[in-house]
């Protein structure tokens, strides 16, 4: 089931994934704006996304930057899809995804960079936990083409 708690989003809405509902849903959760795995991960999806459309599917990607941090790299990357800003970790914590990460030495919580796709009925069909950006947008893709 689709959460309702809802969150600020670029374009200046507020949104929750509920909203989205009704068609495929791609979640997206990373670790920060404007870091290269994060950036070419969005890129991927966008570049992909009309893809994905066909398909019938939304994406929308979460991570604990500010909403004014989103509205920058969405608008630098020209992301077609929505960001939405979790800074205090509502959905991460919802959807398991802060993990203890080990950075230059020493322990943080964090993203762990992690995809979720739904199906047209909000029910979750398939989960990706600790991504590796390679590829991965193209097996998300896949999924949601077999979903019809």
């Amino acid at each position: 089931m689709l959460s309702k708690t809802t969150l600020p989003a670029t374009g200046d809405r507020e949104l929750s994934l509920a909203d989205l509902g009704g068609q495929a849903l791609v979640v997206y959760f990373y670790p920060r704006d404007n870091t290269p795995g994060c950036t070419r991960q969005g890129e991927t999806f966008r570049d992909l996304y009309d893809q994905f459309q066909s398909a019938g599917c939304e994406i929308v990607g979460i991570s604990r930057d500010k909403v004014t941090s989103h509205e920058k790299f969405a608008a630098k990357h020209e992301f077609p899809f929505p960001l939405l800003a979790d800074t205090e970790e509502k959905l991460c914590r919802e959807f398991d995804v802060i993990k203890e990460k080990n950075m230059y030495g020493k322990k943080v919580m964090g993203i762990e960079r992690s995809t979720f796709l739904f199906d047209a009925d909000g029910k979750l069909v398939r989960e990706w936990r600790k991504v590796r950006v390679p590829g991965h947008v193209e097996e998300v893709l896949e999924a949601v083409q077999g979903l019809n």
